[in-house]
């Protein structure tokens, strides 16, 4: 079965799409976003797939690729067009390649215009292809820049695009109005710029006469994408996590394994983390009991008291199931504390795994 998510970037509007295999838990991902890897990567996780490789549809000047982080942190490869003149990508693509994942494959077809590197990627069946900026709903990429051609872009979306099944549903690099697909039947009757009986001539006038800004990220955007997104330090990013094994949840909350809080409280060293637990007075004496050295600190209560909390030392929230926690680990952190994490699974895995309570009851 195929596993198929669409994901958004609010701050570019770049959609980022995930497809996997669920046979054999292979996966790629569309145009990832670099400040997103951690959402990827969760998401990865959480669906119980693995990451084999990252395709750009062009070289974006809006956004950084995240390719180069995800390629740290899953082992995958990098792939984009040979036209592009990208460096430290590991596979440079053509048209009529295919790129696999499990039983599936995406086929590339060369869409230049938008861009002289832009890539469609049609999926095995011709039931979805991801457009990137060479067709967008209603719209298409500017041609304006980065060997863009409308005379190139016209005979792309005509030949390459366009030219697939009817019901083919088309998946854009980008939408500003909230759009999330469309199909090929659709673009061919709407698309005021590429459909009816628009000519290349009329698609030129009307390209060669937009007039718009380049996009303020540019000038980064594009040397950064031309290294597959690697940053010009390989010093990797740093994050408030190195106090403990945490993972980070497709939400975007920071877990801890009950066994990993479990080795710091019977050795003796619980003392360094402060344990809140978020659960009202009665549930914190009763048949789950809590956690030796927990302090009640009520979810009610919390924004009014996060100001008695110490800042120097990280925290754990505690609730029953990881619920209600989730959501303090949220509070506290928007409070200006940095190294917070959520106990996974709440009082629930702590008592189902057999490890230490105070006043519970068998």
């Amino acid at each position: 079965m195929l596993v198929f998510r669409q994901l958004f970037d609010p701050q570019s509007s770049t959609y980022t799409y995930l497809l996997g295999d669920s046979a054999s838990g292979e996966a790629v991902i569309i145009d990832p976003v670099f400040e997103h890897e951690r959402r990827d990567v969760a998401l990865l996780r959480e669906l119980g797939l693995r990451l084999v490789a990252t395709l750009d549809t062009h070289v974006h000047a809006d956004h950084v690729t995240g390719a180069w982080q995800l390629k740290q942190r899953c082992g995958s490869r990098i792939l984009l067009a040979e036209a592009s003149a990208a460096e430290n990508a590991d596979r440079l693509l053509r048209h009529g390649d295919r790129v696999q994942f499990g039983s599936r494959y995406l086929e590339v077809r060369a869409t230049p215009g938008h861009t002289s590197g832009c890539l469609t990627y049609v999926l095995d069946d011709q039931s979805m292809a991801f457009t990137g900026d060479s067709l967008l709903i209603r719209g298409c990429g500017r041609t304006d820049f980065q060997q863009g051609s409308p005379a190139m872009l016209y005979r792309s979306v005509r030949d390459q695009i366009l030219s697939l099944p009817a019901a083919c549903l088309l998946y854009p690099g980008h939408d500003y109005r909230g759009l999330t697909v469309t199909s090929v039947d659709e673009e061919r009757r709407f698309n005021p710029r590429l459909g009816g009986d628009v000519s290349a001539t009329d698609f030129a006038g009307y390209m060669d006469n937009l007039g718009l800004p380049h996009p303020k990220l540019m000038d980064i955007a594009v040397p950064a994408n031309l290294r597959c997104g690697r940053p010009d330090s390989a010093t990797p990013r740093s994050d408030e996590t190195d106090w403990a094994p945490l993972t980070c949840t497709f939400s975007g909350v920071w877990e801890i394994q009950p066994t990993a809080l479990a080795e710091r409280v019977a050795g003796g060293r619980s003392g360094d983390i402060q344990i809140i637990d978020v659960r009202e007075p009665q549930e914190f004496t009763d048949a789950l009991g809590h956690i030796p050295g927990a302090r009640l600190l009520p979810l009610s209560q919390l924004a009014s008291h996060a100001g008695e909390i110490d800042r120097a030392r990280p925290v754990v929230a505690v609730c029953r199931s990881g619920a209600r926690s989730a959501q303090a680990t949220v509070l506290l952190q928007k409070s200006g504390l940095t190294k917070v994490a959520n106990l996974a699974g709440g009082m629930l895995r702590w008592r189902a795994e057999a490890l230490p309570v105070e006043g519970g009851r068998d």
